[in-house]
């Protein structure tokens, strides 16, 4: 099996390079019109990319919806995402997204763990409010990673939504951005979502788009498996704008991450 092109996503969707730009303008005029409900580059620990932003709705907080960049661990920042946040407030949610240390200079299982730390230290800015941790690709994996048993968090979530996820990492082993991300087999395996139990009272969705490579539908279903929980495979989706619902309160994914909580 040819990794690298399994995981290729950009190659199999038409106009890939023009996201990006268009991702960065949407967010900046996002923060721009939201003022000072956007509290932006707030510290969760000390190095440079360990920030997050915090956007608030105009009335009392429901609770908190964290949301995980992705980029293959290797890309990206939480500046570029902040339009997403728009389903959430309109909910009556907050929401942070926060950046985290990309490879080389962090392992996977050091980034899980700046999550962890960004969970806490969000939460923290309103205490007793309900949690929820979403995702997209690398970040729905970092995502998923907040529902598995095996870490100790100072929060709980109420419930994970990955999108897109990477939830074993195990392939990733055989693919030229190892060479990168520097992960050995027994990290591939303490760090595959999908090889954990789902932390008991953590409630879980997958997400996944339906023209998306075949590799990410396996690796959703996989989880949804190990997990024995939903997964949706969102028509005509791929892995640019399976997102997009993210944006909007009435959308399906938003009724995965906020309905019922």
């Amino acid at each position: 099996m040819d990794h690298d092109r399994a995981y290729a996503n950009g190659a199999f969707i038409a106009g890939a390079d023009s996201y990006p730009p268009r991702w960065e303008a949407a967010a900046r005029a996002f923060r721009a019109a939201l003022g000072p409900c956007a509290r932006l580059a707030l510290p969760y620990g000390p190095q440079d990319r360990q920030r997050f932003d915090l956007f608030l709705p105009e009335t009392q907080p429901r609770g908190l919806l964290v949301f995980v960049h992705g980029g293959y661990w290797m890309a990206f920042g939480r500046e570029s995402w902040s339009h997403l946040a728009a389903g959430a407030l309109a909910r009556g949610w907050a929401c942070a997204m926060p950046s985290y240390t990309l490879a080389p200079a962090a392992t996977i299982p050091a980034m899980t763990q700046e999550i962890a730390h960004a969970l806490a230290t969000a939460s923290a800015q309103m205490p007793g409010l309900p949690l929820v941790v979403t995702g997209h690709s690398a970040g729905g994996h970092l995502a998923a990673r907040m529902g598995c048993t095996d870490l100790s968090l100072a929060i709980q979530p109420a419930r994970v939504v990955p999108i897109s996820p990477l939830a074993d990492l195990t392939p990733l082993l055989h693919s030229r951005m190892n060479d990168t991300l520097g992960l050995t087999p027994q990290d591939a395996r303490a760090e595959s979502p999908a090889l954990h139990a789902l932390r008991p009272g953590t409630s879980a969705h997958i997400w996944v788009g339906g023209q998306e490579r075949p590799a990410f539908l396996w690796q959703a279903r996989a989880l949804s498996e190990a997990w024995g929980c939903p997964w949706t495979v969102a028509p005509g989706r791929h892995h640019f704008d399976v997102i997009d619902g993210l944006a909007d309160p009435a959308s399906p994914l938003c009724a995965a991450c906020f309905d019922g909580i």
